[in-house]
C-alpha cells in the first residue's frame, strides 16, 4: 500500500522528468555536433578529431565510480540539478570566451572534459532515480519511452544544429544549451518532488573508497551481475567496428558523398526511435534474457550482413535494423538492474556498468582501429559479427542470468 501512495502521481511525475531531460539532451547535442563539426572545420585534424573523443569519454570513465557513490549518497534529484548547472556554466563561459574572439582548440577540449564529468554525474543519477518514480511494472514501458525521445533527439539535434550553424553562429548555440539546461532545472526544482532514498537520509559511516568497494563486493556477491557485467564488457568491445568502423567503410566502399554518411546515421536513428517505441508497447517477452539475446543476436548478424552486403540502399536497410535493435538490449539491461539491484546499491552499480560502457567501445577502437588499416573493414564486420552470434549462444544459456532475468514475484501481504 505505501509504494502506491507514494507513486501514485507518478504519471504526471514521469513526463515532467522525461521532459526535462529531453529539453536538457537536445541542448547538449546540439553544442556536441556543433563543436565537433568546428573543430572538423577548422583544424581539418583527426588527431584533433581524436583528442575531442578522448575528452568526452576520459573524463566519465574516471568519473563513474565515484558518481555511482554520490548518486547513492545524495538526493538523486538534486545530483542531476547540479550537472545539469555545471555544463550550461561551463557552456556559457565558452559562449562568452567566442563572443570576446578567443576560439582557440584546447578551450574546446577543456569544455568537452567538464561536460563530460557532468554526464558522468549525471548518467548513474538519472538510472537509479527512475525507480523511485516509476511502478515497477511501467520500468520496461518507461525505459523504452525514453529510449524513444533520446533517439528522436539524436535524429533531429544534427539537422537542427547544422541548420543553425548555416544561418547563424557557434555561440547563439551555445546559448540555447544554457536555456534548454535552466528550464531543466527550474522543472525539476519547482515542479517534481521526489523524496531522498533511505541512504541518502542516513548519516554515512563510510569513505566514498568504501564506499565503491562495497558497490564491487555487492557485484561479486551478486554472481549474475559479475556474469552480466563480463558478457557487456566483451560485446561493447566486438561491438566497436560496427560503431565507429562504418563511416570510413562507406567512404572506402561506397564513395566519399556527405549524404551517404547522412544516411547511414539517419538510418540508424530512425531504427532506435522503431526500436524503442516497439519495446515500450511490447514490453519484450517475460524473461528479459530472452529479448537481449534476440536483440544481440539480431545485432550480430547486422554486423555481420554489414561486411558483405554489396548494395547500399541495402546496406541503409540493415544498419536501420541494427538501430531497432538497440533498445532491445537497452531497456531490458536497464530494467533488469533496476528490479533486481538493492535501491541502496543502485547509484554504485550504474556507476560501474558506465565505466565498462565507456571504456570498452575504445578500447575495442584501440584494436580494430589500427587493424583497419591492414585489413578491409569488412573483414572485422564479418569477423566480430561471428564472435557477436558465439557470445550470444552463451549469454543464453548461463543459468544465472536465465533466472534473473525472469519476472519478478509480486508479493501479496498487505502491509
Amino acid at each position: 500500500m505505501t509504494n502506491i501512495v507514494e507513486k501514485k502521481n507518478w504519471k504526471r511525475d514521469i513526463i515532467l522528468f522525461l521532459s526535462s531531460q529531453t529539453i536538457s539532451l537536445f541542448g547538449s547535442a546540439l553544442v556536441q555536433y556543433a563543436i565537433m563539426w568546428h573543430i572538423t572545420l577548422t583544424t581539418k585534424s583527426g588527431v584533433m578529431m581524436t583528442l575531442f573523443i578522448v575528452c568526452g569519454f576520459i573524463p566519465t570513465f574516471l568519473l563513474s565510480p565515484f558518481a555511482g557513490v554520490w548518486a547513492d549518497r545524495f538526493n538523486r534529484k538534486y545530483l542531476i540539478m547540479i550537472a545539469d548547472g555545471m555544463i550550461a556554466a561551463v557552456t556559457l563561459f565558452l559562449a562568452v570566451t567566442f563572443l570576446s574572439g578567443y576560439d582557440a582548440p584546447w578551450l574546446l577540449f577543456v569544455i568537452a572534459a567538464v561536460r563530460a564529468l557532468g554526464a558522468g554525474i549525471q548518467t548513474p543519477a538519472v538510472a537509479a532515480i527512475l525507480p523511485q518514480i516509476v511502478p515497477e511494472d511501467k520500468l520496461t514501458k518507461v525505459n523504452g519511452i525514453n529510449g524513444t525521445l533520446q533517439a528522436l533527439m539524436m535524429f533531429v539535434a544534427p539537422i537542427v544544429s547544422a541548420t543553425l550553424l548555416s544561418v547563424a553562429t557557434i555561440e547563439i548555440i551555445f546559448f540555447i544549451d544554457v536555456v534548454t539546461a535552466a528550464i531543466a532545472i527550474f522543472t525539476l526544482f519547482f515542479y517534481l518532488k521526489i523524496p531522498a532514498h533511505k541512504k541518502a537520509l542516513d548519516q554515512q559511516t563510510t569513505s566514498y573508497m568504501d564506499d565503491f568497494k562495497m558497490g564491487l563486493a555487492y557485484i561479486k556477491n551478486h554472481s549474475f551481475l559479475k556474469t552480466l557485467f563480463i558478457f557487456f564488457a566483451f560485446f561493447f568491445v566486438l561491438m566497436a567496428p560496427a560503431a565507429f568502423l562504418t563511416p570510413l567503410q562507406v567512404t572506402r566502399s561506397f564513395g566519399e558523398d556527405y549524404w551517404r554518411l547522412t544516411g547511414i546515421e539517419i538510418a540508424f536513428s530512425v531504427g532506435m526511435m522503431a526500436g524503442g517505441a516497439i519495446i515500450a508497447s511490447w514490453g519484450g517477452f517475460r524473461n528479459k534474457v530472452y529479448t537481449m539475446t534476440a536483440a544481440n543476436l539480431i545485432m550480430a548478424i547486422c554486423t555481420l550482413v554489414l561486411g558483405i552486403v554489396p548494395i547500399f540502399w541495402f546496406y541503409l536497410m540493415v544498419m536501420a535494423i541494427y538501430g531497432v535493435a538497440v533498445p532491445m538490449v537497452n531497456t531490458p539491461t536497464m530494467v533488469l538492474l533496476q528490479e533486481k539491484v538493492d535501491p541502496d546499491y543502485m547509484g554504485r552499480i550504474f556507476g560501474v556498468f558506465g565505466m565498462i560502457s565507456t571504456s570498452m567501445m575504445p578500447i575495442g577502437m584501440l584494436i580494430f582501429g589500427p587493424l583497419a588499416d591492414v585489413f578491409a573493414i569488412e573483414w572485422l564486420l564479418v569477423g566480430t559479427g561471428l564472435l557477436l552470434l558465439i557470445l550470444a549462444l552463451f549469454f543464453v544459456s548461463n543459468k544465472r542470468l536465465i533466472e534473473a532475468g525472469k519476472p519478478v514475484v509480486k508479493e501479496l501481504a498487505a502491509e
